[in-house]
């Protein structure tokens, strides 16, 4: 199956746990669109400006068959009350494909109960917002096609986790490939 991977950009979004992953993927061959909520011009959480591939007004949450939701705040607020954000993993999780949150972005999921029965972690604190997640601690965790991380400095093992899980790659793989084509 060919993936089209959402990397979702709101305001105040945490500049390296989303463009680590957009870098990685796409070194890989992986088609990334960024997409930025509002517009395509996205201010990161320290000032950084992003320009996004798309809006979510030229987007449509059908086109894409797996999502990375940045922390950061207040991007991960911004997301989650974003009509785009909403469709989007509900597209995905109907399709059964990748779901991929870092850093305060989880809490994302675990209102909109794409965490129950699953093992999953966030930025410390936001842990009460997991709902019925089994709450790990540990830098990343996969379960199913979830993939849930700390924060930024787990930013380069997210990518590599995201590699694993929406790619079906296996460990070997992953580590062949950030020797080979990454270099980390």
């Amino acid at each position: 199956m060919k993936h089209k991977i959402a990397l979702l950009l709101a305001n105040g979004f945490e500049e390296i746990e989303a463009l680590t992953p957009l870098d990685v993927l796409r070194r890989v061959g992986c088609e990334v669109v960024t997409v930025g909520i509002g517009g395509r011009e996205i201010v990161g959480a320290h000032g950084i400006t992003v320009i996004a591939d798309k809006s979510d007004a030229e987007a449509s949450a059908s086109e894409f068959t797996d999502v990375i939701l940045p922390g950061g705040m207040p991007g991960a607020k911004n997301l989650d009350e974003s009509d785009f954000c909403d469709k989007i993993l509900a597209n995905v999780s109907i399709l059964d494909g990748g779901i991929a949150a870092i850093c305060a972005a989880p809490f994302i999921l675990g209102k909109r109960g794409l965490l129950s029965g699953k093992r999953a972690v966030c930025y410390p604190g936001f842990e009460g917002y997991l709902d019925g997640a089994v709450v790990i601690d540990a830098p990343v965790v996969s379960d199913g096609k979830t993939v849930t991380a700390k924060g930024m400095g787990c930013a380069l093992a997210f990518s590599k986790e995201i590699l694993r899980i929406f790619l079906s790659m296996n460990e070997e793989d992953v580590e062949s490939l950030s020797k080979t084509i990454m270099e980390f």
